[in-house]
């Protein structure tokens, strides 16, 4: 049997079950099981907790993020294999996010409230750069994981010492993610003029503060 080609309205359906699952809360399950599988937990003081929780919404939201970032890109690329490159990526982010979601949970927190804020401007954002031509939507790619990979080193550094689970599921992700910026550059990813790098640098900071409260 020859399968149907997808059609614009199909696509755009697809793009609307990521987004409810996405923001849901009730995304793909992982497809691989979190790195803190089978570990035990730690003993937390209420700050402690608290700023682990804090930590974790963060880098919970900048999945999110990274969710509407690639489903935008893989929209408008203009290469099939750009776009799959695009979709596969996406699919490890879920990985994350789900990961995230579930270290969340035992911690006795949630999501950020700003979630759907933060995933509406990155699909824009996405979309844009995909629209604006493949190698500036890789070099795109590749400049955000940079950054994803400063504060997931910077939380790494925060948490409690003996917290196995989050370093766990952080140190597996920042590996991901390296990998990611790695990929987008040898597939063609142009450089980025510094002002656009500074820009995405206070827009990080700005989600990470916020989320990281709200």
């Amino acid at each position: 049997m020859h399968s149907r080609k997808l059609t614009l309205v199909d696509r755009l359906l697809g793009e609307a079950d990521t987004v409810l699952r996405t923001l849901s809360n009730r995304g793909r399950p992982a497809t691989r099981p979190s790195p803190a599988e089978g570990h035990r937990d730690c003993t937390l003081n209420p700050a402690q907790r608290s700023h682990v929780a804090g930590l974790m919404r963060v880098n919970h939201t900048g999945e999110v993020c990274a969710q509407a970032l690639y489903q935008g890109q893989a929209l408008t690329a203009k290469l099939p294999a750009v776009r799959e490159d695009m979709r596969e990526a996406a699919r490890e982010e879920e990985d994350h996010l789900a990961w995230c979601a579930q270290r969340l949970q035992e911690l006795g927190s949630r999501p950020s409230h700003l979630n759907p804020a933060w995933y509406g401007l990155s699909f824009l954002l996405g979309a844009s750069a995909g629209a604006i031509g493949d190698k500036w939507s890789l070099g795109f790619v590749a400049a955000t994981e940079e950054r994803v990979c400063r504060h997931l080193r910077d939380h790494l550094q925060q948490l409690p010492a003996d917290d196995r689970k989050s370093q766990l599921i952080l140190q597996k992700m920042l590996e991901d993610e390296e990998r990611h910026g790695e990929n987008a550059l040898a597939a063609g990813g142009a450089d980025l003029p510094a002002p656009v790098k500074d820009l995405m640098s206070v827009v990080s900071k700005l989600m990470t503060r916020s989320s990281y409260y709200l």
